[in-house]
């Protein structure tokens, strides 16, 4: 995708974004866009700013400079406003132990202010697009990881909001769990949603994303489709050609996982 054809009013926009706590500076003037029908992958080893990004992308903390803009609304200025275009979901997100996961979706959805017609039908479909049928009328402390991980996607992405951003969503999965997550990411993308996709695993991003970012000590070193980096690096996969541009930063301990596809 060339920078010409991104969308200036939908999906997500960092400007400049910097965040310091004390003397200390996480993220240094981060740029970036995700478009309507993408999946960005946000990369970059522990420490490196992916986690404080995704904080002021939902409202939890305020730049320190710059401003991060979800559907053209600036999310420091806008928080709840921003918050009705986002759907948020991570590989720790919680659920209410007791609740069943029809339970789990009607009050969440009912938080978003649904009408009762349309929660029914998003229920419905959220329901066969990650395969919940069989377990939807169990409560989640019952729930195996994977189950648990489909829920948690399935109310990130209730209320149909265009911008999804998924912390980690397969984090603790096994192959098969993973693929199923995988197929609706990608069929999310299909039907125009900007996704936003942070991830330690290096394969996952490569089958999945249309462009992915790498970030390392706070800035944004690289962005573009992953073959692109495989072929500027000259490596054979993505995670070479990630650990090959953060070795060019100088010496540091990287943490990325390889995971089966």
């Amino acid at each position: 995708m060339s920078t010409a054809a991104l969308d200036q009013e939908h999906g997500i926009r960092f400007e400049q974004v910097s965040h310091a706590f004390g003397a200390r500076t996480v993220l240094d003037s981060l740029a970036f866009q995700v478009t309507p029908g993408e999946v960005y992958g946000l990369l970059g080893p522990n420490g490196a700013g992916k986690t404080t990004a995704l904080r002021i992308l939902a409202g939890l903390l305020a730049p320190t400079a710059g401003r991060v803009f979800v559907e053209n609304v600036d999310v420091a200025a806008h928080p709840e406003e921003a918050r009705r275009h986002l759907g948020f979901a991570t590989g720790t997100t919680g659920l209410y132990a007791r609740l069943t996961v029809r339970e789990t979706l009607a009050f969440f959805g009912g938080l978003c202010g649904m009408e009762a017609a349309a929660l029914l039908s998003r229920i419905e479909a959220v329901t066969a697009a990650l395969d919940l049928s069989a377990f939807l009328d169990r409560r989640c402390e019952v729930l195996s990881t994977g189950q648990k991980q489909r829920v948690s996607l399935a109310r990130a992405a209730l209320a149909d909001p265009p911008v999804l951003v998924l912390d980690e969503p397969t984090l603790g999965l096994d192959v098969l769990a993973s693929q199923g997550l995988r197929r609706f990411i990608a069929d999310e993308r299909t039907r125009g949603k900007a996704v936003l996709f942070s991830t330690h695993y290096l394969a996952e991003a490569e089958l999945l994303c249309d462009r992915v970012g790498v970030l390392h000590e706070g800035r944004l070193l690289a962005e573009g489709p992953p073959a692109d980096f495989r072929r500027d690096l000259g490596a054979s996969s993505l995670e070479e050609a990630f650990l090959k541009l953060v070795a060019q930063q100088g010496p540091r301990d990287v943490a990325v996982e390889s995971k089966p596809a």
